[in-house]
């Protein structure tokens, strides 16, 4: 069947915007192949003027033209959002969920009809600058080839990994889908100790994002593991070792840990 779209994005929000920004700027297809939907205004404004793509509210006219569907509506509306749709669905058109939690047999059951083809998701918010990482996994029906379609894409927006065990894609959110928040967070408190040691606003935010952008570039670019370089930067007795000494006693460490593990359990649950 001749479709007029190659991809179709349901659900045009900020996560759904660094896909089509990764896309069209890695020229993976054209503007001029892709549509989207959204109940909201402001958003399909945006991706239409942004992007110069087709944009609707009509989730349908999306299903009934693309090629590739990406779900990317929030995982408590995904079966409401599915019914609307489900006997227009195809079994030679590819599924993408991007949603927490979601698991691809949940997907799959919304199309009792068909065998769909379901590759799930989880990419971060880096996406937007080319700097995104996704974990990708297939469900049951879904082709080698259908893997590649979705890798295609979220490479255009930094790499991707392919996770063989579903089950483990609730870790990939809490890691790395969530963790640009705990960056940021960390970041956050740089900059207001930095702030109270007496250097400016703007000093503070200078100094901080750039010595975690060039932290954060050594360990892609390097060999060395995490630890192997924070023991580099860590002179005995030093001014590292006063902050990671403080860090331990506060249990910054085990604070993080627990705190990954909570987005794990409720990736867990938004799949109940």
């Amino acid at each position: 069947m001749n479709t007029q779209y190659e991809i179709g994005v349901i659900g045009a929000g900020n996560a759904a915007e660094g896909i089509v920004q990764s896309i069209l700027r890695n020229t993976v297809i054209f503007d001029d192949r892709i549509i989207a939907s959204d109940p909201t205004p402001q958003r399909r404004d945006l991706f239409a003027s942004r992007f110069q793509i087709v944009v609707t509210e009509d989730n349908r006219e999306v299903v009934a033209n693309s090629v590739i569907v990406i779900l990317a509506v929030k995982p408590q509306q995904f079966a409401e959002v599915c019914t609307g749709f489900a006997d227009l669905m195809r079994e030679d058109q590819l599924i993408i969920s991007i949603m927490a939690g979601v698991s691809t047999a949940s997907i799959e059951a919304q199309f009792p009809k068909i065998k769909a083809r379901v590759v799930r998701a989880m990419p971060n918010l880096p996406i937007h600058v080319g700097a995104g990482v996704a974990g990708i996994c297939r469900g049951q029906h879904a082709r080698e080839v259908d893997q590649l379609h979705a890798q295609r894409i979220f490479d255009a927006g930094g790499r991707s990994i392919v996770i063989e065990d579903e089950s483990q894609m609730d870790a990939v959110t809490a890691v790395s889908g969530s963790g640009p928040a705990y960056f940021y967070y960390f970041v956050e408190a740089l900059i207001r100790a930095g702030v109270e040691a007496g250097l400016s606003e703007q000093q503070a935010s200078i100094l901080a994002k750039h010595a975690c952008f060039g932290a954060a570039r050594m360990m892609l670019e390097s060999s060395d593991s995490p630890d192997v370089l924070r023991q580099k930067v860590t002179s005995p007795g030093g001014t590292t070792q006063a902050a990671l000494d403080s860090m331990a006693a506060n249990q910054v460490f085990e604070g993080v840990q627990q705190a990954v593990l909570a987005a794990w359990r409720r990736s867990q649950a938004l799949g109940q």
